[in-house]
């Protein structure tokens, strides 16, 4: 078991080292391509802080793998914290939005967005989030029967890009696509590079946001997409609306976070189940119980007991967001190490979320997972997915939803198979996610 530090008003501490421990060598974790391992072997080597000299950046980064100071840097202490490093890339493609503002103007924000994602606005979107997995049921029907194999990454990622479009611009999705055959974000799913390439093209689309969002501005009918939503947002303290530059940049991060982070948890969920046997007969019997639902509502969702834990043990093992950096702003305490001013601080869920001391079988995939004493004691901070404190993810409600109908819809129908024993090999960029596509083969039940 990892033991931790003593705390800054123990006797201890002052006979501690003053600085964590740190490797002999030097890299930039987040950027080099084998952070993901690195970490892994730190973590075993230091525990529960160390820290690591990134040249690209000429300061330390002090990395923290306790739940007690993810909770510390994330909640208690959060306003001695900015973004840190690493969002460069994300401005580039979603400029201010939620996921990289700061500060008073996220706040405001934030408060005017939180409204979006009220039970009756995500309940308004089942018929389209349950039509989009019907279509991709017939598709995949198809394939079963003819016993060729399905491209579920590719696949995934092209249906969660077009619930989140149709959740921002609902009919107007249509419009799009009746003009060319083909909605102008399509390739958004089928590009995962995000070069400066893709930043490029998808940065052109903003003028066709501002398009729509100029038009809706003339409706006078109560909003029934997210997009209305936005063009209908006020202000707390003037009343005021929210610019059209500020609009433009929380659409294009509805679209990447949106799109993402779902894609990625069911490409995990289907790689995990075809490799847990059990789990998946656990599924089936709860959906098989369910009996048939056209549309199936929030409320319907959020009675899956079982396949909402799939998803969380899901998340805990192959969080999409890998890796969080911080910056401290004042010095602080983390571990009973003193942490300067003005350097990075990084915490990973995925190696929170595995932490030994707070999960039975930390690697295993246990969806069950019973309620042990040590788990019954575990910190709230230990599961982190969502992130944690007053940047907790806005949309987990909607992620969870859309993610519960998916396997509702197929999984009543389709078993996904791969070989039993074969591994999914990770990338671990501004997302985690397999490093090549899951090709699997469809078996009807």
């Amino acid at each position: 078991m990892l033991k931790r530090m003593p705390g800054p008003d123990s006797p201890a501490a002052d006979a501690a080292a003053r600085v964590p421990p740190e490797p002999d060598f030097s890299f930039n974790i987040g950027d080099a391509e084998d952070s993901l391992e690195r970490m892994r072997e730190l973590l075993a080597r230091f525990g529960d802080i160390y820290r690591v000299y990134s040249p690209g950046r000429r300061r330390y980064a002090y990395v923290i793998n306790h739940p007690d100071d993810v909770r510390r840097v994330l909640v208690i202490n959060h306003a001695n914290y900015v973004k840190g490093f690493g969002l460069d890339r994300v401005k580039v493609l979603t400029g201010n939005g939620l996921v990289t503002s700061e500060g008073d103007f996220w706040r405001s924000q934030r408060a005017m967005m939180q409204s979006m994602f009220q039970r009756k606005n995500l309940t308004r979107f089942a018929e389209f989030i349950a039509a989009a997995n019907d279509r991709l049921l017939a598709r995949w029907d198809q394939k079963a029967a003819t016993g060729e194999p399905v491209n579920v990454t590719d696949e995934l990622s092209a249906l969660t890009l077009e619930v989140i479009l149709r959740a921002i611009f609902g009919e107007d999705l249509d419009r799009l696509a009746n003009a060319t055959g083909e909605h102008p974000f399509h390739f958004v799913a089928s590009d995962p590079t995000r070069d400066l390439g893709f930043a490029y093209r998808f940065r052109q689309l903003r003028s066709l946001v501002a398009q729509l969002a100029t038009r809706r501005r003339s409706e006078v009918a109560e909003p029934q997409d997210f997009l209305g939503m936005l063009v209908a947002a006020r202000q707390r303290s003037s009343g005021a609306p929210m610019g059209e530059r500020e609009l433009i940049d929380e659409v294009m991060t509805l679209i990447i976070a949106g799109h993402e982070t779902a894609a990625s948890t069911l490409n995990s969920a289907w790689y995990l189940l075809s490799q847990h046997p059990q789990a998946e007969a656990q599924l089936h019997a709860e959906l098989d119980a369910v009996g048939e639902l056209p549309a199936p509502d929030l409320a319907a969702t959020e009675s899956l007991r079982y396949t909402r834990a799939m998803l969380t043990e899901t998340l805990r093992l192959y969080p999409p967001v890998w890796l969080i950096s911080r910056r401290t702003l004042a010095a602080d305490v983390l571990s009973g190490y003193p942490i300067p001013a003005g350097v990075d601080v990084l915490l990973s869920p995925y190696f929170v979320q595995r932490h030994v001391q707070f999960w039975s079988e930390p690697e295993a995939f246990r969806p069950e997972r019973p309620e042990t004493a040590q788990e019954i004691r575990r910190p709230r901070c230990a599961f982190i997915a969502f992130s944690a404190g007053p940047r907790h993810c806005v949309g987990e409600s909607m992620g969870m939803f859309e993610m519960c109908v998916h396997l509702y819809k197929i999984a009543r129908r389709l078993r996904l198979r791969l070989p039993s024993g074969t591994p999914m090999e990770l990338e671990a960029q501004i997302n985690l996610r397999s490093r090549a596509p899951l090709m699997m083969r469809l078996q009807r039940r």
